[in-house]
């Protein structure tokens, strides 16, 4: 049987259709550049149009942005993530620097394209990815672009830094209180200034930057830029700034790397204190004393207040600190960290501090009338202990000897092992004689050793009886001096204060609810 084949041919459609989008940008809000940006949307728009198979998806344009970096673009962003969802098959760009100043940038976005299926073309450059080997002249130009806009940031940090030098460079965006008068000038905002003006006024009269951000938050003080709410950093930044008295110093802070970063100018470039260049809102003498006022403060807050009781009292419940809270009418409590208020897992209430003062007064009251009877003993008995330690040094040195006898004696028979001359069961057995030895030895060393303590402990407790005697018969209020030589801790629990002393010695107290 023979067969039939039947040639099909191709049936003849219409060309598809390019889906394709453009992208375009500017580098400044200058007068001349924004034309510039008008005519790229224009341009492009006519381009697309001229093509039959071409369909125009849309023109994605940046405009007075950095373009060192991509996230600062919204549009270019827009535009891959348009590509992501299949929207676009070709972007046509004039040239590579207007696509990123960024070499890394650049390329990781052509090959996230090229995934994708979308091909870009750089008119410029005449270079188009959807050509073989191209990613190599991309990075070439790329770098090319990274290079000039180096350059071009370089030249502007030139012009700026001559303009400083000069005492012309005020500020690109004006402080709170300002707004610019065109040529380089700024001029008071009334309204603003008043609102400056009253917020150094507050923090000398001893207002903090946090209660004064509360407060224009109440008043409704509006904004000049981002959100409505006021912070204490805001605050800090205006009792800071010398603008409001008239002055500039310029170069605060410099770019760096590339992507260029602001950092802050702690020595490493010039900086110039220009004085008397704009209207101030307050007086030399007044921000003066506002910075006096702010050096004052953090200097007390770099070191913090020790008070008598600060690292002394301890939770029984939970083991943690004690920190003091303070009242306005003058008053303190000590909170255990980890009570939080109530809402931590510690259930340790807070504990008065004249309770503390109170009970101390009471204990050291206490052993100052019954001192034979308390802490008489006590002594007594650590000195007899101290003796006998003493007594038994000897011992000690016959232990230290015994103890590098076995240990000579297993370095022997294990040479003598290594070597063959010695049976290896017999070897075995010995060695684990010695090992035994050893261990009892050390066990015994390990309990003359902790006797040792015992003189210690006996002269810290003639040094606190030593403080008994020469305080008063009767304390009758807290003496911050005797406190801090008597007591090493004090462990709270919910109705009693037990008060360790130095050498050992524990009192108890209760927390007498009627002295509150």
């Amino acid at each position: 049987m023979s067969k039939n084949i039947t040639i099909i041919p191709p049936s003849e459609g219409s060309p598809d259709t390019l889906r394709v989008a453009a992208y375009c940008r500017v580098s400044t809000d200058m007068e001349e550049q924004a034309s510039s940006y008008a005519s790229q949307i224009r341009s492009y728009t006519e381009l697309i149009s001229q093509h039959e198979s071409w369909e125009l998806v849309d023109i994605y344009a940046d405009e007075a942005v950095s373009g060192t970096k991509t996230e600062k673009r919204e549009d270019f962003n827009r535009l891959l993530a348009d590509c992501r969802k299949g929207k676009i098959d070709r972007v046509l760009v004039k040239s590579i620097s207007r696509f990123a100043r960024n070499t890394k940038d650049c390329l990781s976005a052509l090959r996230e394209l090229m995934r994708l299926g979308v091909t870009v073309q750089f008119e410029k450059e005449n270079i188009d990815t959807g050509t073989l080997t191209t990613e190599l002249m991309v990075s070439v130009s790329g770098s090319l672009a990274q290079q000039e806009s180096m350059s071009i940031s370089q030249n502007i940090r030139q012009g700026y830094r001559r303009r400083m030098e000069r005492g012309e460079y005020i500020t690109n965006k004006p402080p709170y209180g300002y707004r610019n008068a065109g040529g380089g000038k700024l001029e008071i905002v009334p309204e603003e200034a008043e609102v400056i003006r009253w917020v150094f006024r507050a923090y000398l009269n001893g207002c903090s930057p946090a209660s004064i951000a509360a407060e224009m938050n109440r008043r409704g003080v509006p904004k000049k830029y981002g959100p409505s709410v006021w912070k204490k950093t805001a605050v800090v930044y205006w009792l800071k700034n010398e603008k409001y008295a008239g002055n500039t110093l310029c170069q605060k802070t410099f770019k760096t790397g590339f992507p260029y970063v602001a950092v802050k100018n702690n020595g490493e470039l010039d900086q110039f204190y220009i004085e008397n260049c704009h209207p101030a809102i307050i007086s030399q003498e007044l921000f003066d004393r506002v910075q006096a006022r702010m050096a004052q403060r953090k200097v007390s807050q770099s070191e913090p207040i020790q008070y008598p009781l600060s690292k002394k009292l301890v939770c029984g419940n939970c083991g943690a600190t004690f920190y003091r809270n303070a009242s306005r009418c003058g008053t303190a409590t000590w909170i255990c960290s980890e009570h939080k208020d109530g809402r931590g897992s510690c259930p340790t209430m807070p504990v008065w501090e004249r309770d503390v003062y109170t009970a101390f007064i009471r204990m050291y009251n206490k052993l100052r009338l019954h001192e034979g009877v308390i802490l008489r003993p006590a002594l007594d008995q650590m000195e007899a202990l101290e003796d006998a330690v003493q007594r038994e040094n000897p011992a000690m040195l016959e232990v230290n000897r015994a103890i590098a006898q076995a240990t000579e004696q297993n370095y022997k028979i294990s040479k003598l092992r290594a070597s063959g001359l010695l049976d290896a069961d017999a070897c075995a057995a010995k060695l684990a004689a010695l090992d035994a030895q050893l261990t009892q030895l050390r066990v015994k060393r390990r309990r003359l050793l902790r006797n040792d303590d015992i003189s210690e402990v006996a002269e810290t407790l003639r040094q606190t009886m030593d403080t008994l005697h020469q305080g008063p018969e009767r304390l009758e209020e807290f003496d911050e001096a005797l406190f801090a030589e008597l007591v090493e801790k004090i462990v709270v629990s919910p109705t009693a204060l037990r008060f360790l002393l130095n050498g050992g010695f524990e009192v108890t107290e209760r927390l007498w609810e009627g002295e509150r």
